[in-house]
């Protein structure tokens, strides 16, 4: 009976220890959620942007000038840069600014942003490693906040409807408008 009682007596003061880590980590996560929140709020202060995807309204909406074919770029793009695939069929449109281009699907495609290889190679390959590279440059001090590579996805439920991007240069236009024609020719092919 003696050995049972300091049996359960060893167990009590295990139960206790593990108590007090399990507060000990509970305390440190709290510690650690805060940290992090400060410095969420000092990178948006700095200008860092995260990229974001924007939820178009399901509801379809009459369609604007800007989905119309234009016959000149609009104000504040120097081309248009039709995306076609082998069999001359137009998917989308590339409005090339200065330092911004948007990438607008044609109305009649339909393309799941959950279709490879959009997120596996477009955003996470070619997207977020631009915008890694320019993060770096920018804690180096060689960019500034509003210089980094930045993206955003603009989807209606899970179609693609358009991708915008920020802050490239004449080498990188040409590996992004390589990379999306790529990307979107897998995608209409998995699409049938």
């Amino acid at each position: 009976m003696s050995e049972e009682a300091e049996e359960i007596k060893r167990l009590l003061a295990f139960k206790k220890r593990m108590e007090k880590r399990i507060e000990k980590l509970q305390s440190e996560l709290k510690e650690t959620q805060l940290m992090l929140e400060t410095l969420n709020s000092i990178l948006l202060s700095k200008g860092f942007k995260r990229a974001e995807i924007v939820k178009q309204p399901a509801a379809k909406e009459a369609p604007t000038e800007e989905a119309k074919p234009p016959t000149a770029p609009p104000e504040g793009f120097k081309e248009i840069i039709p995306l076609r695939l082998p069999d001359g069929e137009e998917i989308a449109k590339i409005y090339v600014g200065e330092k911004h281009m948007r990438v607008v699907l044609d109305q009649k495609i339909a393309l799941n942003v959950n279709t490879p290889p959009f997120n596996q190679f477009l955003i996470e390959r070619v997207f977020a490693k631009m915008q890694e590279k320019d993060n770096d440059l920018l804690k180096a001090g060689k960019l500034k906040p509003d210089e980094v590579f930045s993206y955003s996805i603009i989807v209606d439920g899970d179609v693609l409807k358009e991708i915008s991007i920020r802050n490239f240069d004449a080498e990188r236009l040409r590996d992004l408008k390589s990379s999306i024609k790529w990307t979107l020719e897998k995608m209409c092919e998995k699409h049938g």
